[in-house]
């Protein structure tokens, strides 16, 4: 039998590494997922409570940011702190990969009519008050990328508070752009973006 040259002989050792090391990330993703996350968010990221955010489909390094955030304490949350406590950066690589490998649902928007009103916003924004459109940084399908968050098929109660916390500044952690696009949405434009939102697979 002939003998493979040795680059290729090394590049098939380092494939079936990398294969084995992914296959380890991925059984540590699932063990702290079904350990602490699957509470509010569900195993596969689908969280069944309007009051938790989706995570399944989320981009990687946005969910790894939000981790590291609430671990250093620069994102607040009293539920979110003593979960990522004892977890270090290469676990947060791990959800993030998990969770963006998930995948994503469509769901029923319950005020059709509301949702058209938010799909406007988030198209073209409000030239008449200032708000820039949504879609030109979160994209037009609203995936997001790796610095922002993907928004499509998120709960609309979640994506209502969010932005009312930039507008507030109780979230002070992401793109400071978010403080000024939330403090000229009105609640009815609040409310109809994040309708809009919900709907989008």
């Amino acid at each position: 039998m002939p003998k493979l040259p040795a680059l290729a002989l090394s590049a098939l050792i380092a494939a079936a590494a990398a294969t084995g090391a992914r296959a380890d990330e991925m059984a540590r993703a699932i063990e702290i997922v079904q350990g602490k996350c699957f509470i509010c968010h569900g195993v596969d990221g689908e969280s069944a409570s309007p009051i938790f955010p989706r995570l399944a489909g989320q981009n990687e390094a946005y969910v790894v940011r939000q981790l590291r955030d609430y671990k250093s304490g620069k994102r607040v949350s009293s539920a979110m702190q003593p979960m990522v406590a004892d977890l270090d950066d290469a676990d947060f690589t791990a959800l993030g990969r998990y969770f963006a490998s998930r995948p994503t649902h469509v769901h029923q928007v319950e005020d059709t009519e509301l949702a058209q009103v938010g799909a406007y916003i988030y198209k073209h924004g409000n030239r008449y008050s200032g708000v820039a459109a949504c879609a030109s940084c979160h994209g037009p399908s609203g995936y997001g990328t790796n610095l922002l968050p993907r928004l499509a098929g998120q709960h609309a109660q979640y994506t209502e508070k969010q932005i009312k916390e930039f507008n507030s500044r109780a979230r002070t952690n992401d793109n400071m752009v978010m403080h000024t696009v939330a403090s000229k949405l009105t609640e009815l434009e609040t409310k109809a973006v994040a309708a809009y939102l919900a709907g989008l697979k």
